[in-house]
């Protein structure tokens, strides 16, 4: 039986094969919170209405999206949709699949974020005579994004290690490429670990990028509400 190679590990390690998977995998979890960001934008704004007309189209996209597996959401877009004529790339498929089911978890977070906004910013901004659209860039997006950010980021990290479903359906990212390069080298424990080392890499990358953006936007807030302090104490 074959033990552990250091020397195999070591080469696996500075894989550019390996690397190049890496960075599907970056740009793949990026694009997909994007894609996520706007369908749970719309959802939340939609689940807000007043309207039930409004309200039922993001009540049943936040539930069959979240209430059933991603993986299986993707077999779905990639081997089902062919059979009724409906053909889409892998990474259309990977795409669609991650962003769509991001966004059904952002819809929530972006929800409470937005309810978490004192009413009286609501209150004031339709007194200056805001339409919903210019109320909700400059005053309440801007306010909830101070609670929407740090679980933004959890699920960012989150989204990195999720993409690796997508190799499922043979999208050549990380955890493809170390499937595929076992197949060849045969040395399966080395390549795994390096492949999780990857990983570890861009999560703990990651989570000190986190740590900077909430303090930034926690900064930003604090010196916002100092300076209406300071506004009211002169007012009075």
């Amino acid at each position: 039986m074959k033990g552990w190679d250091w020397s195999s590990f070591l080469e696996y390690l500075v894989s550019f094969y390996l690397l190049e998977g890496v960075w599907v995998t970056i740009w793949l979890t990026a694009a997909s919170l994007l894609i996520g960001l706007v369908c749970g934008l719309i959802a939340a704004l939609l689940r807000m209405s007043k309207s039930p007309i409004l309200q039922m189209p993001a009540r049943l996209y936040t539930w069959v999206w979240r209430g059933t597996p991603l993986l299986v959401q993707l077999i779905i877009l990639y081997t089902g949709l062919p059979q009724i004529g409906i053909k889409l790339s892998v990474v259309q498929c990977s795409l669609i699949g991650l962003g769509v089911n991001e966004g059904a978890y952002l819809s929530e977070i972006i929800r409470a974020g937005i309810m978490s906004v004192d009413r009286g910013q609501f209150n004031a901004a339709r007194a200056l005579g805001m339409n919903y659209r210019v109320m909700m860039r400059r005053i309440i997006l801007p306010q909830a994004s101070r609670i929407i950010v740090p679980d933004l980021g959890n699920r960012f990290n989150g989204l990195l290690k999720f993409s690796s479903l997508a190799s499922v359906i043979s999208l050549e990212e990380l955890m493809r490429r170390a499937q595929m390069l076992t197949q060849v080298k045969f040395a399966v424990l080395e390549i795994f670990i390096v492949a999780s080392i990857y990983y570890l890499a861009l999560t703990t990358i990651w989570g000190v990028a986190q740590a900077h953006i909430e303090e930034y936007f926690e900064r930003g807030y604090s010196q916002k509400n100092s300076r209406r302090t300071k506004t009211l104490a002169r007012t009075e």
